[in-house]
């Protein structure tokens, strides 16, 4: 009789069958923290059955399909004829389709709309993430469109509208719609003042025809596009439909699909403008600022896709320790493994903590608000969408060989940990960003450091950290090469102010003692031994 060879022990069961959103306390009890009263009961409800589906294993199946099929370009049909499209997986357009179905593109209007729509990208993107930037384009396209109240009235119903109706129609006939943009050029990238794309005004009415081409097009199978051209009055917002009125195809030459990194699932493409139909949006020469409120939206929304990236890396990892035994015992209560998976909780953590809160900032839409987030989104998207790769290594090495393989899903969170840091400005542009604000909009300053210091006195280590940056923020003279390092103080000051508020004890203890008190190593995986390691591991486990 053959000895059996194979039989498998000590695996660890699939992270499938849960509520993402259920099992993540830290996102829950931001939602209930922050949800206006009379809303919570409704909001839990809506994410709960988004975190379900998220959880479950046909759309953790949709999303894996959706990334082993990437898009495919048809540049011509049969015959010759142009055709420009770009064919998905069905899976895509079923993950697109909850998406949307769910409100994600849906936050503008309804009470408490950031906050439920910011939660329920977080959860959603667990499952998947590259078709997130199409629903972050739409959602985003709302701010910019409403600088011309009658585009925005003609479109903005489309965009928050919870149906998805995929292909190339006129959009007037469809039951809602999506939108992609295009910036940069080849040879601009970010400093899009550089943009050699023409617009010239067809009449008076705000019809264009612009040539040129986009280095970088967003979600090129969209129904619409916020683009940047130079007009007669300069650098001027524009919104191209991919299909006219009439029912014809606007020119909008695809001319090859990105083959990135990461975000498989996802189209970006470069597109040729040769007579493409625009109208204006917003004043000639007045582009950056029109579109400038899509463009922080979209920062957020990096923000919110770092946050899910570390929260599903951080929940796998913990996991596959609970499960997995070596040396004698569970991997978890082994207290090196401890010290690793409690500093990847306390990163994930804060990264919600702060996502969430600047997602009730436009919840509340004050002056103060609004302030706040001039200085917080820029901050945090240069902060978050950093940390997010090197999270996701250390994560993935915590499940070992198993982790370095395809079917755990770990390398797949780490192409696509580095995707938010790069979309919308690197962190470059961010750090210069933040300086603007400083040196040209005071009220932005004063209202961050409102912020911060409502916890001051609660933690010795936080009053430091907050004295020192209240020094560095006093000389901005030569400021530009230590900008970086401004900013990363800035947001570890911030968020532990959060979590100072907000978080159990041991959590803001071992924040502010590693992050704030400098009793850290340069790896995660070195937070002090005396610290309550266990109870931060326990709060970051995933209840299946």
């Amino acid at each position: 009789m053959a000895a059996s060879t194979h039989t498998v022990t000590n695996q660890v069961p699939p992270l499938v069958g849960y509520d993402v959103f259920r099992a993540d306390r830290v996102l829950s009890e931001a939602v209930e923290r922050h949800s206006a009263p009379g809303l919570l009961d409704g909001t839990r409800a809506e994410l709960t059955a988004l975190g379900r589906a998220a959880g479950s294993a046909e759309v953790q199946e949709w999303g894996a399909r959706a990334n082993g099929h990437p898009p495919v370009l048809r540049t011509h049909d049969r015959y010759g004829n142009r055709i420009d499209e770009v064919d998905f997986h069905p899976d895509w357009h079923h993950l697109l389709g909850r998406a949307v179905s769910s409100g994600l593109t849906d936050a503008w209007g309804r009470p408490d709309g950031h906050l439920r729509r910011a939660a329920g990208f977080l959860v959603w993107s667990q499952a998947e993430a590259g078709h997130l930037c199409p629903v972050s384009m739409t959602h985003a396209a709302v701010p910019a469109l409403r600088a011309d109240p009658a585009l925005a009235a003609e479109w903005e119903p489309r965009l928050t509208a919870h149906a998805y109706e995929p292909g190339l129609r006129p959009a007037a006939g469809k039951a809602g719609a999506l939108f992609g943009m295009g910036m940069t050029e080849k040879q601009g990238g970010s400093d899009v003042r550089t943009n050699t794309t023409a617009a010239l005004p067809l009449d008076a009415s705000g019809e264009y025809v612009l040539t040129g081409h986009k280095w970088f097009c967003s979600a090129p199978m969209s129904d619409g596009f916020l683009v940047l051209a130079q007009a007669p009055g300069g650098l001027t917002c524009f919104l191209v439909p991919r299909v006219l009125p009439d029912g014809t195809r606007n020119v909008f030459r695809l001319q090859r699909l990105k083959d990135k990194l990461g975000n498989r699932s996802n189209a970006s493409g470069e597109v040729e403008f040769d007579g493409t139909w625009a109208r204006r949006v917003g004043e000639e020469g007045r582009g950056v600022p029109t579109i400038i409120g899509m463009v922080a939206a979209t920062r957020l929304d990096c923000v919110l896709g770092s946050a899910a990236l570390m929260r599903q890396s951080v929940a796998q990892a913990v996991h596959h320790a609970t499960y997995r035994t070596a040396f004698g015992g569970e991997l978890v209560d082994k207290p090196l493994m401890r010290n690793v998976l409690a500093d990847l909780a306390l990163e994930s953590e804060a990264a919600t903590t702060l996502a969430l809160r600047l997602a009730t900032a436009y919840d509340a839409d004050t002056d103060e608000e609004r302030a706040f987030l001039r200085l917080a989104v820029p901050t945090a998207k240069y902060w978050v969408t950093k940390r997010g790769t090197p999270l996701a290594v250390e994560a993935l090495e915590c499940l070992g060989g198993n982790g370095y393989v395809e079917e755990s899903g770990m390398p797949r969170l780490l192409r696509e940990s580095p995707l938010n840091s790069i979309w919308e400005g690197a962190g470059n542009v961010q750090a210069l960003d933040v300086l603007r604000a400083l040196q040209r909009e005071p009220a932005a300053l004063n209202a961050f450091l409102q912020e911060v210091g409502r916890a001051r006195g609660a933690d010795h280590r936080l009053d430091r950290a907050i004295k020192d940056l209240l020094t560095e923020l006093a000389d901005l003279a030569g400021i530009e090469a230590r900008a970086r390092r401004l900013v990363e103080r800035m947001a570890l000051v911030l968020q532990g102010s959060l979590l100072v508020r907000w978080a159990p004890p041991e959590v803001a203890d071992a924040f502010c003692a590693s992050r704030l008190g400098g009793d850290w190593g340069a790896a995660f995986g070195t937070l002090p031994h005396t610290l309550d390691l266990a109870s931060v591991v326990e709060r970051a486990r995933p209840v299946v």
